[in-house]
C-alpha cells in the first residue's frame, strides 16, 4: 500500500480521503458538545487581530511579532493555561541581529569600495572575523559536479581563494523548473568539497552588487536577525569560509589580465557545455569582522495538564507559526502591510480556538487524559527557527510526545481546488503516513466520523517539487521521531508572501471546520489508550 501511495501519482489516496471505506469511530458527544468553540465567528475575533496592518506583518524580531507573542500569552492566560517554561509562557530564542562591523579589500593593492564594489552579509561571517590574502584567484564557473559536466576538472583548489557565479547553471534550459531537492543536494556535496578541500575564501560574482539601491543599503545597514540554535552554530564551524559578494564590474577588472569578461566567459561555457576554469593572478586581499545584538524573540506555549495519573505523563503538541514576512520594502508599495492572514494567521488561529475548546472541557470536567502542549512558534519564515530551537530545548520530554498536529494556512483555498465543487471541503493532509501507520489511519477515521473532508495527498509524494514536507515546523518534530500531520490549504500563488493575504479573503467556516479537523484528531490522540506506534521509517516506508 505505501509503495503505491508513493510511487504511482498517489491513485486515488491523492484525490480524496475515501471515507466511505473507512470504519468510523463511534462519534464522542463531549468532543463534539465543546467543538462549538471552534467556530468562524471566534476565529474572526483572533484573526482580526493578529493579522491587522497594526501587528506590522508579524515579521521575527519586530514589535508586530512581539505584539502577537503578547496577545497569545495574554489569551492562554486568560483560559487558565499553565506557563510551561520555568513560570514563563514565553521560551525565549537566542536571537540575534549581526551587522557589519567593518570590511576591508583591495586588489593589485588598491582599496575598493564596500556596497559599490562588494558586500559581505555579516551572518555568514565567524566570531572571530575573517583576514586572507592572496595572489592568484582560481575561477570555477559555476562550482558544478555533475554528470558530463564538472567545473573542478583539472583544477586545484586546495587552499585557494575560488571565485565563481553566483548561482546558475549552464546545463539547465531557461525555464527548467529547477528541482528543490536535488539542488539543496548540489549545494551540500560543493559545501562538503570545499571545505574537504580547505578553500581559503570564495569569491561569488554577483549582478545584484551592481543594482544595489539605496534601500538596500539601508536595509544592510541595519543588520540582519539569526537565531543561534545548535545547528546553526555546528554548521557554521563545519563550513567557516569567508565569502564576499562582488560586482560584476570588479570581475571585469579581475579578469582583465585573462583578456576575457564576464559575459564572455558565460558564453563560452554555456555554447561549448564545457568549464572554462582557470587560474587569474591577481593580488587579492579582504578582511571583515561583526556585531551582535540581542533582539527579542520567543515561542509562545500554553500547557493543558492531562487528568489520567499515568497518561498526563504523555504530551500531545498542537503548533501554529505566528510570524510572517513584516512589511514591503518597496517605498512606492501602495499596501506595505504583508499582513499574513492566511500565512500563518489561520494556523495560529486554529490553535487558539483548539486550545479554548480543550480548557472548556476540563473546566466542565471532561479534561483530556494525556497532557496537550498549544505551542505557537515564530521565526517559521526564517528557516523553522523556532521549533527548531524546541527541538533543541524541549521543555516537556521528547520521549514523551506522542504527535505534532500542525496548522500551517488553513483559511482559503488553493490554486488546484479554484472554481471546483470541493474547493470549500478539502484539505492537505502532508506526512501523516510517514512514521506511523497508526496515526495515519486515525486521521481517516476522525475524518469519516466527524468532518467528512477530502483529505489530499498530493504532497506526501517524495517527488514533489515543492518538498512541501520539509517547509513547515512539523519537520522538526518528525525529525526527532515524532508522528506529526501538517494541514495545509495549498495557496502557493495567489497571495502567498504578499500583501494580498488579508483578512478579507479568508474562508471563516472552512478555517474552522478545518481547525475543527485538528482538534477532533487531538482529542482522539489524547484520550485513546494507545500512543500512535512509530512503525514507518520517516519516508512512509514500514520499519525494517
Amino acid at each position: 500500500m505505501n509503495k503505491k501511495f508513493l510511487t504511482l501519482g498517489l491513485a486515488s489516496l491523492v484525490t480524496a480521503s475515501c471515507f466511505s471505506q473507512i470504519k468510523p469511530l463511534i462519534p464522542n458527544k463531549d468532543a463534539i458538545k465543546f467543538s462549538k468553540a471552534i467556530s468562524p465567528e471566534n476565529a474572526y475575533k483572533h484573526l482580526s487581530v493578529l493579522a491587522s496592518d497594526e501587528y506590522e506583518g508579524r515579521e521575527t524580531g519586530t514589535k508586530g511579532a512581539w505584539m502577537a507573542a503578547d496577545y497569545i500569552r495574554d489569551y492562554f492566560k486568560s483560559l487558565g493555561l499553565k506557563a510551561p517554561v520555568n513560570g514563563s509562557y514565553f521560551q525565549k530564542i537566542d536571537l540575534v541581529n549581526v551587522t557589519l562591523k567593518e570590511s576591508h579589500l583591495t586588489v593589485n593593492g588598491q582599496p575598493k569600495e564596500y556596497q559599490k564594489d562588494y558586500l559581505v552579509s555579516p551572518s555568514l561571517i565567524s566570531d572571530q572575523g575573517f583576514t586572507f590574502s592572496a595572489n592568484e584567484l582560481v575561477f570555477i564557473g559555476y562550482g558544478l559536479k555533475k554528470d558530463n559536466y564538472n567545473d573542478f576538472t583539472g583544477t586545484d583548489i586546495k587552499g585557494k581563494v575560488v571565485i565563481m557565479f553566483n548561482g546558475g547553471d549552464p546545463t539547465v534550459k531557461p525555464g527548467t523548473r529547477i528541482d528543490r531537492a536535488a539542488y539543496r543536494a548540489t549545494l551540500e556535496a560543493r559545501a562538503k568539497y570545499f571545505a574537504e578541500n580547505n578553500v581559503k575564501a570564495i569569491i561569488l560574482i554577483d549582478p545584484a552588487v551592481d543594482r544595489i539601491t539605496e534601500n538596500t543599503k539601508q536595509t544592510l545597514k541595519n543588520g540582519r536577525v539569526m537565531v543561534k540554535t545548535n545547528a546553526a552554530i555546528e554548521a557554521q564551524k563545519q563550513n567557516d569560509i569567508p565569502r564576499i559578494s562582488i560586482s560584476v564590474a570588479l570581475a571585469n577588472e579581475l579578469l582583465k589580465a585573462s583578456n576575457t569578461t564576464v559575459a564572455d566567459l558565460q558564453k563560452k561555457i554555456i555554447d561549448s557545455q564545457a568549464p572554462a576554469s582557470q587560474v587569474l593572478n591577481v593580488p587579492f586581499s579582504a578582511s571583515a569582522a561583526k556585531a551582535e545584538t540581542p533582539v527579542r524573540c520567543e515561542n509562545v506555549l500554553g500547557y493543558l495538564e492531562g487528568s489520567d495519573p499515568v497518561l498526563k505523563k504523555e504530551v500531545l503538541i498542537l503548533t501554529g507559526h505566528y510570524d510572517h514576512i513584516g512589511l514591503e520594502t518597496d517605498p512606492n508599495a501602495k499596501d506595505k502591510v504583508n499582513n499574513g492572514a492566511d500565512d500563518d494567521g489561520s494556523g495560529t488561529t486554529g490553535v487558539l480556538l483548539m486550545a479554548k475548546a480543550f480548557t472548556d472541557a476540563k473546566k466542565a470536567g471532561k479534561g483530556s487524559k494525556r497532557s496537550i502542549l498549544f505551542m505557537t512558534v515564530v521565526g517559521e519564515e526564517k528557516g523553522l527557527w523556532g521549533s527548531e530551537w524546541y527541538s533543541e530545548h524541549p521543555v516537556l520530554p521528547v520521549e514523551n510526545t506522542i504527535a505534532d498536529l500542525n496548522t500551517d494556512m488553513i483559511g482559503r483555498t488553493g490554486e488546484e481546488y479554484l472554481g471546483k465543487p470541493d474547493s470549500a471541503n478539502y484539505i492537505y493532509s502532508v506526512g501523516s503516513r510517514m512514521l506511523s501507520s497508526d496515526l495515519a489511519n486515525l486521521s481517516e477515521q476522525v475524518n469519516a466520523t466527524y468532518t467528512k473532508m477530502k483529505l489530499d495527498y498530493k504532497y506526501d509524494d517524495p517527488k514533489d517539487p515543492e518538498q512541501i514536507y520539509y517547509r513547515s515546523d512539523h519537520y522538526n518534530f518528525a525529525k526527532l521521531g515524532i508522528p506529526i500531520i501538517f494541514y495545509y490549504d495549498g495557496m502557493l500563488q495567489q497571495d502567498y508572501h504578499k500583501p494580498g493575504d488579508e483578512v478579507s479573503k479568508i474562508n471563516f467556516p472552512l478555517l474552522a471546520k478545518r481547525a475543527k479537523l485538528t482538534y477532533f484528531t487531538a482529542w482522539e490522540l489524547a484520550n485513546r489508550a494507545k500512543r500512535p506506534a512509530v512503525d514507518m521509517d520517516g519516508k512512509g516506508n514500514p520499519k525494517k
